[in-house]
């Protein structure tokens, strides 16, 4: 038997998972990781907790299993993408607050940047859109804005990453460097052709090329794990950002296969295999992973709104006492009777980009109960991903054959069935709804010898249920226009 390490690193807590080669987990440790927000729009993390956590639950996860660390083939490794770290070459430390994905502080810095007509240089580079989103814009904040940064950096002693390089430093005490290609392509200083920084784009944003990490392919034997760290020496083989780990996970290995997660909101990658393509509806272009010498795109989507919007009927409107008794209130009623809900609590995302939209509930009557408005809640997920997915066609021409889902709210069978009904594609959800974790095992499987090629990843892919669509073409229509009329209604320019 072959046992697999991964270590997701994510938003809100640290896990380590052990895995077998058939993908059946043996053991999983996590732990919650603090998140602070100053400041309005400000969202950091300190890494140093996120190193000490992350050991701790991979040390946990493989005493729960009753292995030892020489038992284990290798280590995968995935995580919170974006999220930005600097620290000092010399010690290891910290020098300053880890700057997380969601942060916002690099928002003048980016319009700045759009109001130079940068937009379209940077779009074709890197793929991605101006935004704070991206690991740049709190690069530059941070060298800018902590005393002392910007010279330590012109000295050689400043070391910037995403999470996967501050992790592969701490497990290798500091031998290595680098950054995985998928999260490389995260930071908006990565050129998408080369898989290179772009000199063209450090010039115009000010960073000193000595921070930077070397970008490395996906299955990279990188190094052992330090000496003494874990009892015995493991191969770290294999790195993915989440999204793309998920990708990955779900064995979505062809142009054209597509996997959404349902956690919070919705992120959605469409395999456009060795074809850069890039979105004329505001998808985002990004690196899938680049193994076996061979580099994978795809095409991203996010919904800002999915398993939060049970939570808002939960917390918000009180109409459910727990989380998973919305699918039993929802099959109360045989449909939404007209109601139509957009969940623009926060804005729209792609492909809408609507900051300022904002929620509606509309087409009730008298007879509306909140079994029916349980049901428009969820049919507005499936409308949403809908939204994101026919962009997605649009863009690449090529057939969606199938949905593979996974994340917490794909246990959720009417939602997914109505899903498959509104897209008219199959939905698979597969046994295993850890493909996030499983993605970088598998990755790490395949460069440590366990798997000798993807169709042998394939295999331990296995469905627990497809959900076929068995709508009518003529009712599918009507619900995308009472979905569309309701939307217009939501957005912001409304006259």
């Amino acid at each position: 038997m072959s046992y697999l390490l991964a270590l997701d690193q994510g938003t809100t807590s640290c896990r380590a998972i052990i895995f077998d080669e058939h993908g059946k987990v043996h053991a999983t440790a996590q732990r919650e990781i603090h998140i602070k927000t100053p400041h309005s729009g400000w969202v950091e993390q300190d890494a140093q907790e996120i190193w000490t956590t992350q050991i701790a639950v991979v040390q946990q996860a493989i005493a729960s299993a009753r292995l030892l660390a020489k038992d284990i083939k290798a280590l995968g490794l995935t995580n919170q993408r974006e999220t930005t770290v600097v620290w000092d070459k010399r010690t290891g430390h910290p020098l300053a607050p880890a700057i997380v994905w969601q942060d916002r502080r690099a928002a003048e810095w980016c319009n700045q940047l759009l109001e130079k007509n940068n937009l379209e240089k940077i779009l074709q580079k890197t793929g991605l859109r101006i935004d704070p989103y991206f690991s740049a814009g709190k690069l530059v904040w941070l060298l800018e804005n902590t005393e002392g940064l910007r010279e330590l950096a012109n000295q050689g002693h400043v070391a910037f990453g995403t999470i996967d390089s501050w992790l592969i430093w701490n497990l290798t005490q500091g031998s290595k460097h680098v950054i995985e290609v998928s999260n490389a392509s995260r930071t908006m200083l990565m050129n998408l052709k080369t898989q290179t920084w772009d000199e063209e784009i450090l010039d115009t944003f000010n960073i000193p090329h000595s921070v930077l990490p070397e970008i490395i392919a996906s299955d990279t034997y990188v190094a052992d794990t330090a000496h003494g760290l874990l009892g015995a020496d493991i191969p770290i083989t294999g790195i993915l950002g989440d999204q793309q780990s998920a990708l990955f996970g779900q064995s979505c290995f062809e142009a054209g296969s597509a996997k959404n997660t349902y956690g919070t909101g919705c992120f959605m990658l469409f395999n456009t295999d060795g074809e850069i393509q890039y979105s004329q509806n505001q998808l985002l272009t990004t690196l899938a992973w680049n193994c076996q010498g061979k580099a994978n795109y795809a095409l991203e989507g996010s919904v800002f709104m999915a398993g939060a919007i049970v939570q808002w009927l939960r917390d918000g409107l009180g109409i459910i006492q727990k989380s998973d008794e919305v699918e039993r209130l929802a099959c109360q009623v045989k449909d939404s009777d007209g109601v139509v809900l957009v969940p623009a609590f926060t804005g729209l995302g792609a492909p809408h980009w609507d900051s300022e939209a904002r929620a509606l509930l509309c087409g009730m009557s008298r007879g509306t109960t909140k079994a029916h408005i349980a049901r428009a809640a969820l049919e507005s997920i499936a409308f949403q991903v809908s939204d994101v997915l026919t962009a997605m066609q649009a863009d690449i021409a090529k057939p969606l054959k199938e949905l593979r889902v996974d994340g917490g709210a794909s246990r959720n069978d009417m939602l997914m069935q109505f899903q498959a009904d509104i897209l008219n594609v199959p939905v698979l959800r597969p046994k295993l709804l850890e493909s996030t974790a499983w993605g970088a095992a598998a990755m790490a499987g395949l460069k440590a010898g366990v798997f000798s090629n993807l169709d042998e990843i394939s295999k331990s892919w296995q469905l627990d249920k497809a959900f076929e669509p068995n709508m009518s073409q003529d009712e599918r229509e009507k619900r995308l226009t009472e979905w569309n009329i309701a939307l217009k209604r939501a957005k912001s320019d409304l006259n």
